[in-house]
């Protein structure tokens, strides 16, 4: 069972999992782990899902989803009938009247729907993947002098559900820089995946970028793949300035990751998170809301 926290009932909720029993079964028992190793976190088994959430047929596996995970399609531009695969649905594009944007210079806003974490002064050799499983950011950009930028900074971790809106924003205005995609595995972000494997973000497919913002200073952008997440798509030009809440970009099926960092002094992280963070629980959030705020 994983409980994330309600930031508006300040309550905690049980999270409705897709695909749990499969997870808890390649993650948890030893035949399970065999087969994650040996076919689930390959690329070509992810692969070919994606094809097949591409295909008309798919579409058939929307209303049930719809249902079984209270999805609210209310909030979307196309009725549940209008798209052409499960894959359409799953990027589906909101109202703008959805997720109204905190366009306050000091606010710092989620890039993304899902549940955050949040640390501060981090080790970069040291950072919290989950309880008792850390990461090296150098590890995972692969790029020593971009990671020594973070160096005592802050790490937000945003972790999707499949059945969250996956598209990912723009904290701030400002000017992305370039992508750089990282090969990797396909493992599942999911919690009960994150205590199973050490490492897990830097296994992962991934791809890395600098942002740099007009409140916020240089942000590092990273968004890590997971099992059936074919496709980490860039809707953004690079050298191109953009505005607060812009899209970013978008993934294609399976539950997936976006994480932030910030340079020292940069950002203050709301305390709610901050302290469920320590306590080891997850945050829910909404693209747009306010999750910090700028150090003056």
């Amino acid at each position: 069972m994983i409980q994330v926290y309600n930031r508006t009932t300040k309550a905690y909720e049980v999270e409705l999992i897709a695909g749990k029993k499969y997870i808890e079964w390649t993650y948890e028992s030893p035949l399970g782990k065999h087969i994650t190793e040996l076919i689930a976190k390959k690329k070509l088994f992810s692969k070919l899902y994606g094809l097949y959430c591409d295909t008309k047929l798919s579409a058939n596996k929307i209303p049930s989803f719809i249902e079984s995970f209270n999805v609210d399609m209310n909030m979307a531009k196309k009725k549940s009938h209008e798209f052409n695969s499960f894959n359409d649905f799953f990027i589906r594009e909101l109202t703008s009247e959805a997720r109204p944007i905190n366009k306050a210079e000091n606010i710092l806003i989620s890039p993304g729907d899902g549940r955050i974490t949040g640390y501060e002064n981090i080790d970069l050799d040291n950072i919290v993947q989950i309880k008792g499983f850390t990461y090296s950011l150098r590890e995972l950009i692969n790029d020593n002098m971009v990671a020594n930028k973070y160096k005592n900074g802050v790490c937000l971790i945003l972790r999707l559900c499949p059945t969250d809106y996956h598209r990912f924003h723009f904290i701030d205005s400002g000017i992305p820089y370039e992508n750089h995609p990282i090969k990797g595995y396909y493992y599942s972000v999911n919690p009960i995946a994150l205590k199973s494997i050490p490492k897990i973000f830097c296994e992962n497919k991934r791809e890395w970028s600098l942002f740099k913002s007009d409140n916020f200073k240089d942000v590092l952008h990273i968004e890590v793949g997971s099992t059936c997440v074919v496709s980490i798509l860039q809707t953004y030009s690079s050298n191109v300035r953009v505005d607060k809440g812009a899209e970013k970009g978008y993934f294609k099926f399976g539950g997936s990751t976006t994480i932030l960092f910030f340079e020292k002094d940069c950002i203050k992280v709301a305390d709610d998170i901050l302290e469920q963070s320590k306590l080891g629980f997850e945050c829910k959030v909404q693209f747009g809301e306010s999750i910090g705020t700028k150090i003056i």
